[in-house]
């Protein structure tokens, strides 16, 4: 049944998805433009009226409906409190969630903007004081359904997905491993008594929307149930003095509408170190679709799981020797960029118009991508 439903997600066409908005009724002229998507599957769509929305279909098998609706209904609170977001389309019957042949699918008005081109410090403190505002409304409830930012969930889940798999190198294993627990037992120690509540989970530039001057968040589909710091690190992911200073101007900002517990910077390179774990698992989970060996064709060589290994083993070098998620530590002699920690960003800025971006929103073999419902106009409709 599940091998169905995906297969039906790969091969959607865009009169599929024109018969899914008219059966949930709205009007649509034959128009109808497949996104770059990598996650899941996003198409722009021309109403008979001449307005233009987005339609994502959410890759089967990744999210329950009800791990979707919390994400959904996480949006509709940030909106009703005036957070600066680019929320859901509703439907005409009020529902923001419909599914055709099984796989769901929600809307989305486009929405015109880019990217900002530059972290310069009154950006990052007006991201600072945004990231603080989606926090207060994720604190006020619980997401009892969605994922939970623990050493579980994002390196030894993955591990064992990797060896029941076989997947690591043999004589790669060893290392990779030992690197990868040793983050997670870490992980587990300065994560607990953290407060965690509904972030972004995936808060870095490439989902900010900036329009007339104005900052607009995107792309909830990573909405995760964890610590503050992790919508920080992600936006100013570098170890250079200019970073740390940086961090200093967003957690000023931030601490102008919620307070903020300093102490847990010190999980900045476990949670580093988290991410390159889940998102080595998430490519191979990934890679049964064509897109993922076309946009990552050196994944799985010997080459990449070495240079993997390499830097899971940095991270863990950086937290052994203290101080450097603080800025007390020894100095990179060359700062990270974003690059080192989203596989697929080509470093320049995208134009996006509509309504999400993800991380891999910006793969250079397909323009501005999106996972989750936006366009770009480099090298998209």
């Amino acid at each position: 049944m599940e091998s169905r439903i995906t297969d039906l997600f790969l091969s959607l066409t865009p009169e599929r998805v024109l018969d899914a908005v008219e059966a949930a009724g709205l009007d649509c002229a034959p128009v109808c433009h497949p996104l770059n998507s990598f996650e899941n599957r996003v198409y722009d769509v021309l109403l008979r009226d001449g307005s233009r929305i987005v339609a994502k279909f959410y890759r089967p098998g990744r999210w329950s409906q009800a791990q979707i609706q919390e994400e959904h209904a996480f949006m509709a609170e940030l909106v009703e409190d005036e957070v600066p977001i680019c929320g859901l389309r509703p439907f005409p019957d009020g529902t923001t969630l419909k599914r055709i042949d099984d796989v769901w699918y929600c809307l989305y008005d486009r929405f015109g903007g880019r990217a900002p081109e530059d972290l310069d410090d009154e950006t990052v403190e007006r991201l600072g004081m945004m990231a603080a505002r989606i926090h207060n409304v994720g604190a006020r409830r619980d997401a009892p359904a969605r994922i939970r930012i623990t050493a579980d969930t994002y390196i030894r889940d993955d591990l064992a997905w990797l060896a029941l798999n076989d997947l690591l190198p043999a004589h790669l294993r060893g290392r990779f491993t030992k690197a990868a627990n040793a983050i997670a037992d870490l992980a587990d120690r300065l994560l607990k008594g953290v407060p965690t509540f509904r972030i972004h989970g995936d808060f870095h530039a490439g989902n900010v929307l900036v329009r007339d001057n104005r900052f607009h968040v995107l792309d909830f589909d990573d909405m995760v149930v964890g610590p503050a710091v992790q919508d920080l690190w992600l936006l100013l992911p570098g170890r250079d003095p200019h970073t740390m200073r940086q961090r200093e101007v967003f957690l000023e900002a931030y601490e102008q509408f919620r307070a903020f517990d300093r102490s847990t910077l010190d999980l900045v390179e476990p949670l580093r170190g988290m991410r390159r774990v889940h998102y080595a698992a998430w490519l191979a989970r990934r890679w049964h679709d064509p897109i993922f060996p076309a946009t990552w064709p050196q994944f799985g060589t010997e080459d990449w799981w070495t240079a993997e290994t390499t830097d899971l083993e940095d991270v863990l070098a950086h937290v052994t020797e203290g101080g450097v998620a603080t800025g007390n530590g020894p100095d990179d002699s060359e700062a990270l960029t974003n690059a080192d920690l989203f596989w697929d960003w080509d470093g320049a800025p995208q134009s996006v118009e509509t309504a999400e971006v993800q991380p891999d929103s910006a793969a250079p073999s397909f323009g501005g991508s999106t996972s989750d419902g936006t366009t770009s106009d480099e090298g998209l409709p």
